[in-house]
């Protein structure tokens, strides 16, 4: 299964964004794959972009937050397609501890209303 290598280290910008305080990295795939996606020191975040009326079952940070910093900054600078980054989210979530309903309902989400964050 795939991997995360360190921690993630935030510090708020604003009430509803943070930055990281150090790079985090992903291996895709499996533990020890040589597909690595770095999230770079600096990089600024919401992570979950979860509408409020739904935050009571799904907040804005939990088990999901890695992965949802890891999608974010694959939306943002395009290094990857969209199905993919979608893909890596769900994936993500898996390997964080996100339960597999809440990773699906998540991932569905992203598939139906990402093209809105995409462009």
């Amino acid at each position: 299964m795939s991997s995360f290598t360190s921690e993630l280290v935030v510090t708020p910008v604003d009430e509803r964004r943070w930055k990281l305080v150090r790079s985090f990295t992903y291996h895709v795939g499996s533990q020890h794959s040589r597909n690595i996606l770095t999230v770079p020191k600096g990089f600024v975040t919401d992570f979950a972009s979860i509408p409020w009326v739904f935050w009571q079952f799904l907040p804005a940070w939990g088990r999901y937050g890695k992965a949802a910093v890891l999608h974010d900054y694959i939306y943002q600078t395009h290094i990857r397609t969209r199905l993919e980054a979608d893909h890596l989210f769900h994936e993500a979530m898996l390997v964080g501890g996100t339960k597999a309903w809440k990773a699906l309902i998540m991932y569905l989400a992203v598939r139906l209303c990402g093209w809105l964050a995409w462009h």
